[in-house]
């Protein structure tokens, strides 16, 4: 009898400590789930999401997820995602936002949702030297090669609007850069910061032109799964406040300061 006993109380006691330990378990792994932020970037495109030489991620936008993180009380984790995987990846709850310079659109509204805007931007262009180009209108042209990258703002824009031209369409940033370089394309149509900081690095072969064309400004947004309404609230009020301390000229200051100088001086509005 005393066996038997003896026999059940360790069972019990089994039971009890593996449901404990289970119950803790479980609650880890919610707190570790709730206290991490995925962030989805593509690190193809200084100064705002890049890596180091080891691989580090870097720049504008990284710097912005993690003051983000911080004001959450969690912990960034960037998942470097190729561009055209950025939207499913968030859809499908791969990552928990995209940081990424995304502009806001009514088409991408459709399948995600956009924090209010945290930076404005408008379509430049990066011409050849030799091209004769001195505007989107002599773009324009029978003859004239366009270069844009698959899916950006440009791209769109170019398809929509140049009807006379060769639209080059290429994956990466890069590759739309080399073109105009090498004078296989007489123009790239990119945001403003990208074209000058690709101007800044072939002067002797490109031109910058900053001025916008557009009628409207493109405004980004951090991109969310249409199920993270409160997150988006947060997000919200993150943007508000990182306006109103500084938060943003501070990130200007240390990744911009040049672009920022050159915009004032040819009384261009300014990303931030």
């Amino acid at each position: 009898m005393k066996k038997l006993f003896s026999i059940l109380f360790v069972s019990i006691i089994s039971i009890f400590l593996t449901a404990c330990d289970n119950k803790t378990e479980s609650k880890t792994t919610n707190v570790q789930t709730k206290e991490v932020l995925t962030v989805g970037m593509e690190l193809a495109y200084p100064p705002f999401e890049m890596s180091d030489k080891d691989g580090v991620p870097q720049g504008v936008s990284v710097d912005f997820a993690k003051a983000l993180g911080d004001y959450l009380g969690k912990e960034v984790v960037i998942e470097n995602t190729a561009w055209s995987g950025l939207i499913p990846s968030l859809k499908t709850s791969k990552i928990d936002l995209i940081i990424s310079s995304m502009t806001i659109t009514e088409e991408r509204k459709k399948s995600i949702n956009f924090s209010i805007p945290y930076a404005q931007s408008s379509l430049a262009i990066l011409a050849n030297k030799n091209s004769g180009i001195q505007d989107i209108k002599d773009l324009d042209v029978k003859g004239k090669k366009i270069a844009v990258k698959k899916g950006s703002t440009g791209h769109l824009y170019a398809i929509k609007n140049l009807k006379n031209a060769e639209v080059l369409i290429f994956d990466k940033e890069n590759a739309c850069v080399l073109e105009v370089v090498q004078a296989k394309a007489d123009g790239f149509l990119y945001d403003q910061l990208t074209i000058y900081k690709n101007h800044a690095q072939h002067k002797d072969t490109t031109v910058a032109l900053l001025k916008p064309f557009q009628k409207d400004y493109e405004y980004w947004g951090v991109a969310l799964n249409k199920k993270d309404v409160e997150l988006q609230k947060q997000v919200n009020e993150f943007i508000k406040k990182a306006k109103a301390d500084g938060t943003f000229d501070k990130l200007a200051h240390k990744h911009l300061k040049d672009a920022k100088a050159t915009f004032d001086s040819l009384n261009i509005p300014f990303f931030f």
